[in-house]
């Protein structure tokens, strides 16, 4: 049997890319232009998954989180000059990748960052070509938690359910492929807010490293 299934779709930041720097660049120009010093990186990267008014409501919890939304326009704003600028792929992603595309496997993204910054994203890791589908936050109706994301593109690929697999480092990851039918796969080494117990989730397999998924037991244990 194949070490793979026919397809492995991704979440983007926080599994296959640690963009968490990006971000930092992002909120602390934004808190820059209000006269207050930098936030660390490690105070925000538990919010990163979450999205972008999250991550402003970190760096700015005077506002009680009532983030405005002006603020989230100018975040976007921001964040798209700093894209890729200093983020890089978590350690074990690319062999990963290497070996599923050796495998004869196919592999794609599916995130909640809106379609226009993920689709810009991808050229600077030179995977436009290699991706076999994005699909953004905005690309459809509905998003992750929602299954909507995960059964589109394994209908647009023409693979069914159970030969695909989500891996994801967010609560929203695995309720989204639970409720697709998808089996899933926890990334333990992405963004979660303290106190966020993954092993609640209800995912199939955790993962602690990218690495992990080179292990042939580990897809074993999915089938």
């Amino acid at each position: 049997m194949a070490m793979f299934p026919k397809l492995v779709l991704f979440d983007l930041d926080g599994t296959l890319l640690d963009s968490a720097p990006d971000m930092l660049a992002t909120v602390n120009r934004m808190r820059g232009a209000r006269g207050q010093g930098p936030m660390t990186l490690d105070a925000l990267r538990p919010q990163v998954s979450k999205g972008s008014r999250a991550m402003s409501a970190a760096a700015f919890p005077e506002l009680g989180g009532e983030v405005p939304a002006e603020m989230i326009r100018e975040f976007l704003d921001i964040y798209q000059q700093e894209l890729g600028q200093h983020a890089q792929l978590f350690e074990g992603v690319a062999k990963l990748l290497d070996a599923i595309d050796a495998a004869g496997s196919r592999w794609g993204i599916v995130t909640n960052k809106p379609d226009y910054l993920a689709k810009q994203i991808l050229p600077q890791l030179g995977w436009q070509t290699r991706s076999a589908i994005l699909i953004g936050g905005d690309s459809l109706p509905q998003r992750k938690p929602h299954p909507l994301p995960l059964l589109h593109a394994a209908q647009v690929l023409g693979v069914a359910i159970q030969d695909c697999v989500y891996v994801g480092d967010d609560q929203r990851d695995i309720d989204a492929a639970r409720a697709a039918q998808m089996r899933s796969v926890v990334a333990l080494w992405g963004y979660r807010p303290e106190g966020d117990d993954p092993h609640t989730w209800g995912g199939d397999v955790l993962a602690q490293t990218a690495q992990e998924l080179l292990n042939p037991a580990l897809w074993q244990a999915l089938r």
